[in-house]
């Protein structure tokens, strides 16, 4: 009697295992596809997954859909680890139904989001999903906003990451959109709210699916993704490296890692990195690799506003988020687009108590009608307001420029900035000395005309030699300390280990109200 029942659960677990059947899986494989618990088995550590629901199905009976039951009902959920660290997923099945969404679907991810928030852990949703199960109507609707709900309620709690290895498409797109870092496959996935026929019957727009919303778009237009993978293997690959810099929960601390990478380690290749002519540009990512434990920098959204780089590192083994502005695209200045990037990033480090080390080379924010009538103002004041909001320690180098508003704006000493340090070839200064001279001197200009290249460059000069240095700040005390180049990881790392118990708040508040 136990065998029977015993070979009975077996079988189960196998019709289980198959989803939507062999012949599907077949046509998955043949396209270079994975299945839904293939990605699972990739992405967590050998042997720990451990599933819920494996037998759950629809209670929908119209339109002969009561004849169409798979056991999971398409999408499978559960808890594993990643280097052995807790972790609650849900993986979509293309070859049920097309990976719709029912009102059992959604029932099964709300269970592993419940889990996650009760048991402190992350949650990462790999989607695979045609929408809807129109069959179901608003039951089907009601599901997608289950689970809109907790990635809302989650947010800040838990980290949330999104993996899209296919479409994702109507209602389906908010989750991820919700989560904290989303990573798509490049020609295999997209997301959209309305497909090319809505959009060719509505605004007669021709477009097909990978121009209206694909990697490449959502990467480097619309901001919505931050990494677009080559292949699903890099895909999960990215997704359990992203994991490897975030803690568990917002109570925890950001990882600590062991690392053979001397805190004294010098790099005198940064003392002739920054070119003699201030208008010339470099790589800040240089100065980032050069500084970080064994030169590891992991970059988010490095296709989207390039003007700002943004990503994770290690310091003496400590994981933080690094802000810095990239001379070589737009001269690093601020515009709307790499304000919103750095603003949600310092907003993420913040919540899941992750260090920000700010790299600061920003001639000011971009000008222009574009941008003004983009919101420059609302959109500059996002970034602003993440870094005045942010209690977590922050450390700021100032390597070159660092003029107006954006240097405000820069995690500068005015905005709670706990540690700041200058190059000795910073420039702090409200503008560059060509135009502040323009400006203060356009009387005795005006007065002298044969003489007023001669005098701009004389009192240029001057400017230069009064502001375009760090040592006004640092007399001020707004520059803790002006800094060797090549001492920059020496002088980070030991700021972060003082700021290890640094304690800090805001008033108390349900919340604030940042621009959006």
């Amino acid at each position: 009697m136990m065998e029977e029942k015993i070979n009975q659960l077996l079988d189960m677990r196998q019709h289980a295992l198959e989803g939507g059947g062999a012949e599907k899986i077949k046509k998955r494989h043949a396209k270079g596809l994975l299945t839904a618990r293939e990605r699972i088995e990739l992405l967590v550590d050998e042997g720990s997954f451990e599933e819920f629901d494996m037998f759950k199905t629809h209670r929908c009976h119209h339109f002969g859909m009561a004849k169409h039951q798979a056991l999971g009902d398409g999408v499978v959920t559960g808890y594993g680890t990643i280097d052995g660290r807790l972790v609650y997923l849900f993986s979509m099945d293309f070859t049920v139904l097309g990976g719709s969404l029912s009102e059992t679907f959604a029932e099964k991810i709300c269970k592993v989001m419940d889990m996650a928030v009760k048991n402190g852990a992350p949650v990462i949703g790999l989607n695979d999903s045609g929408g809807a199960r129109i069959q179901e109507g608003i039951e089907s609707l009601a599901g997608y906003t289950d689970i809109f709900l907790r990635n809302v309620t989650s947010s800040g709690v838990v980290p949330q990451l999104s993996g899209i290895f296919g479409p994702c498409a109507g209602g389906s797109v908010y989750s991820p959109a919700l989560t904290d870092f989303t990573v798509m496959v490049r020609n295999n996935s997209y997301m959209f709210l309305t497909g090319p026929k809505v959009v060719k019957a509505v605004t007669h727009e021709d477009v097909d699916v990978e121009t209206l919303g694909g990697a490449s778009v959502h990467t480097t237009k619309s901001g919505v993704a931050h990494l677009a993978a080559d292949s699903e293997e890099q895909a999960i690959a990215y997704l359990r490296e992203l994991f490897s810099y975030i803690p568990q929960n917002n109570m925890e601390p950001a990882p600590q890692v062991e690392t053979s990478d001397p805190v004294s380690r010098e790099d005198e290749g940064l003392c002739r990195l920054i070119p003699d002519n201030p208008n010339h540009p470099y790589d800040i990512k240089a100065v980032i690799s050069s500084t970080v434990d064994d030169n590891r920098f992991f970059e988010i959204q490095p296709d989207f506003a390039p003007n700002l780089v943004i990503g994770f590192g290690r310091y003496g083994g400590q994981s933080v988020g690094i802000v810095a502005n990239q001379p070589q695209h737009l001269a690093g200045v601020l515009d709307n687009d790499a304000s919103i990037k750095g603003a949600r990033f310092v907003r993420f480090c913040d919540a899941f108590n992750i260090p920000v080390v700010t790299f600061v080379d920003v001639p000011g924010f971009l000008p222009g009608t574009t941008q003004e009538y983009g919101g420059i103002i609302r959109n500059g004041a996002k970034l602003l307001y993440a870094y005045a909001e942010a209690t977590v320690p922050k450390v700021t180098v100032t390597v070159r420029k660092s003029y107006g508003g954006a240097y405000c704006v820069m995690s500068s000493k005015h905005l709670r900035g706990d540690v700041n340090y200058a190059w000795p070839t910073a420039e702090i200064a409200v503008m560059g000395a060509k135009g502040a001279a323009e400006i203060l001197f356009a009387k005795e200009v005006k007065k002298d005309p044969e003489n007023a290249a001669t005098i701009l460059q004389e009192r240029s000069d001057e400017y230069q030699e009064k502001f375009a240095n760090p040592y006004e700040a640092a007399r001020r005390g707004y520059v803790d300390a002006v800094i060797l180049p090549q001492r920059t990881r020496f002088r980070i790392c030991n700021a972060l280990a003082m700021l290890e118990g640094k304690q800090d708040s805001n008033p108390r508040k349900k919340h604030g109200n940042i621009p959006l």
